[in-house]
């Protein structure tokens, strides 16, 4: 008789290696069905990592460069191997991705290779090399998301790219033009202006980062311009077209509709991701969707199909890594009859560009939307100690916290390390915090961490200069 799984994830990124470890951890018999080739999905393999990977490279070669000299280092004649960067970029991607496979076998994971399909309640359908039907208990859908394309502006793989495309150049292109202003194009824009490339971005809104805090995108904005990133806000691209080597972009400005265009050597459009459940069978066995093709699932992250569930960015909510992880974990806790819960409330988000960008909570004009009486507080880096021996001094830490009772309601950061820094700001959430305890609270010095305590002072106007 074949094997009975208690359950069978379809999708091997962050959420549904996590969550089948944990099951696994749990005493649960788990399966995992992956289409590509190696596991950890796009995080792994095309998104997160590789993107970091690049970063970090970058941020090393415009420091060679550029800054330096300011601690007393004399580098002449530095020269970009671009490929060895890339080799580079590919070994920390095999690494982590053959950790995957490492941690499946530590725990007794099984794993199929094919395109998961559902053909009802307790069946799943691999199609890989031949075809062959796993029975279990309980199916969990996580496959993900994928790049939005323009229909105007089609991804061709080679001069009008998705971020996949944009992490494998061969060499750096003279002018890239970056269609939307969001964490995927400020990112990648930034590796690509290292190494030399003038690069446009084109944003839609009057901001870049919509949702970010409007005072912080307006900081982030100041950086990166001085950096030499130039902005087209308040712009609609409508058209364009690769021709010879060249990517010619039809635009109109959105506050007085002045037609122009735009010439590029590439052409990255990184305006979002959506929900991909492609061949999962989803719609044939009557698992609800939503009009942005997401899965709709209740708190339990249940399906409409019964013993079905989704997690991930294939459903509701920021298309984050470590949201998928704790999902992934949360129906794992749930089906071996524990309690697993997600706080929504305090998922962060990081910006990578230099120096980094990070968020938890609400932002300002979220409270004064909803009518919240609030408190706000800020420090720059510009007055904190170690900032300045690192000869990086851009940006701040800035507090939110409620009137009446002090609780941390959100706290955002544009400096150094903000991606590391953020954590704390989270963790003083989970715990229902008060601006006064993270103020009270030693904090090591001389650190980056300082500019967290004198912006929760500065709540309650008690910062001091450092």
């Amino acid at each position: 008789m074949a094997d009975v799984f208690d359950v069978v994830i379809i999708g091997s990124g962050p959420g549904g290696y996590v969550g089948a470890v944990r099951g696994a951890q749990l005493g649960l018999k788990v399966a995992i069905v992956e289409k590509d080739d190696t596991f950890g999905g796009t995080c792994l393999n095309i998104g997160c990592i590789p993107s970091k990977a690049l970063l970090d490279s970058s941020e090393h070669f415009h420091q060679a460069q550029h800054e330096l000299s300011d601690h007393g280092v004399d580098v002449s004649d530095v020269k970009l191997n671009l490929s060895n960067m890339m080799k580079r970029k590919d070994k920390v991607v095999a690494d982590l991705t053959g950790g995957v496979k490492y941690l499946f076998d530590k725990n007794k994971v099984t794993t199929f290779k094919g395109v998961g399909k559902i053909l009802g309640a307790g069946k799943v359908e691999v199609q890989g090399k031949t075809t062959q039907t796993i029975e279990c208990k309980n199916i969990v859908i996580a496959t993900g998301s994928v790049p939005v394309e323009l229909p105007f502006l089609k991804f061709d793989g080679k001069d009008i790219i998705s971020s996949t495309e944009a992490l494998t150049l061969k060499k750096v292109p003279e002018h890239l033009v970056v269609v939307g202003g969001g964490a995927i194009g400020l990112e990648m824009g930034s590796v690509w202006m290292r190494l030399g490339a003038k690069v446009t971005v084109v944003e839609f809104a009057e901001k870049i980062c919509g949702p970010m805090d409007n005072q912080i995108s307006k900081d982030l904005l100041k950086i990166l311009k001085k950096q030499g990133m130039e902005f087209m806000l308040a712009t609609k691209v409508t058209g364009g077209k690769a021709s010879g080597g060249k990517v010619t972009l039809e635009y109109e400005t959105i506050k007085d509709g002045k037609k122009g265009e735009l010439v590029g050597d590439k052409v990255l459009v990184a305006v979002g991701r959506k929900a991909y459940g492609d061949g999962a069978g989803l719609k044939e066995v009557g698992v609800e969707i939503n009009d942005r093709g997401q899965i709709i699932t209740d708190k339990h992250f249940k399906t409409s199909l019964p013993g079905v569930y989704a997690i991930g960015d294939v459903i509701g909510g920021a298309m984050l890594a470590h949201k998928a992880e704790e999902e992934g974990v949360a129906v794992m806790e749930i089906l071996s009859g524990n309690f697993g819960h997600v706080n929504y409330d305090t998922v962060p988000w990081v910006i990578y560009t230099w120096p980094e960008v990070a968020g938890v909570g609400k932002t300002e004009e979220e409270l004064k939307a909803e009518g919240v009486a609030y408190n706000a507080g800020s420090f720059p880096f510009s007055a904190n100690g170690r900032a300045k021996a690192m000869n990086s001094t851009e940006g701040k830490v800035k507090i939110l916290a409620d009137k009446a009772t002090d609780k941390v309601l959100g706290v955002h950061i544009v400096g150094p390390r903000a991606s590391d820094m953020i954590a704390e700001a989270v963790v003083a959430m989970e715990f229902g915090a008060s601006s006064e305890d993270i103020a009270l609270s030693f904090h090591a010095h001389p650190t980056l961490a300082e500019v967290m305590r004198e912006a929760a002072l500065a709540v309650s106007k008690r910062a001091r200069q450092m």
